[in-house]
């Protein structure tokens, strides 16, 4: 897909069997079902492999987003579950960074990359997790539930998205 300068991409990150951290994957897809998403938007649950599209465009000469919104769960401790909350990635105290892994890509220095190498507008929409299981347990806790409900009206208002 051949990108042109006014698109935005949304990734959902997360693991949809492991409890809360489904939570990127869960906005994706209540996005693509209730919101009528305009040319040059697109959102993609990516799972836990977010690090190959970031990498695409950290190095391509072409074709890049203008804007880029990666929803993930997180748990800092002085977040309530199921809370919503902004975060760019110049903002994430040293301290957290080895914590937000956002899935094992390559640190949060690429977003920062990202940002002031390609002038690519990063946001990170992330929610406080409940409860990550150990064992493989698909489905949200409720505060997470809401949290996608409450991350989707955010990136409509943020995208001025309609319902559809």
């Amino acid at each position: 897909m051949r990108l042109t300068k006014d698109v935005t991409m949304i990734f959902g990150c997360g693991n949809v069997i492991m409890g809360d951290d489904g939570y990127g994957p869960a906005v994706v897809d209540e996005l693509n079902s209730r919101y009528a998403l305009p040319e040059g938007l697109e959102a993609l649950d990516v799972g836990t492999c977010v690090r190959e599209y970031l990498f695409d465009y950290l190095l391509s000469e072409e074709g890049r987003p203008n804007k880029i919104i990666i929803l993930d769960a997180v748990d800092f401790p002085d977040r309530s579950p199921g809370e919503v909350f902004q975060i760019l990635p110049i903002d994430i105290p040293a301290k957290k960074i080895h914590d937000f892994s956002l899935h094992q890509f390559p640190t949060v220095n690429l977003l920062q990359e990202l940002e002031q190498n390609t002038g690519i507008e990063v946001l990170i929409l992330a929610a406080q997790i409940e409860y990550i299981p150990e064992e493989i347990a698909p489905g949200l806790s409720p505060a997470m539930s809401k949290a996608v409900t409450q991350a989707c009206e955010k990136i409509a208002q943020i995208l001025s998205l309609t319902v559809k």
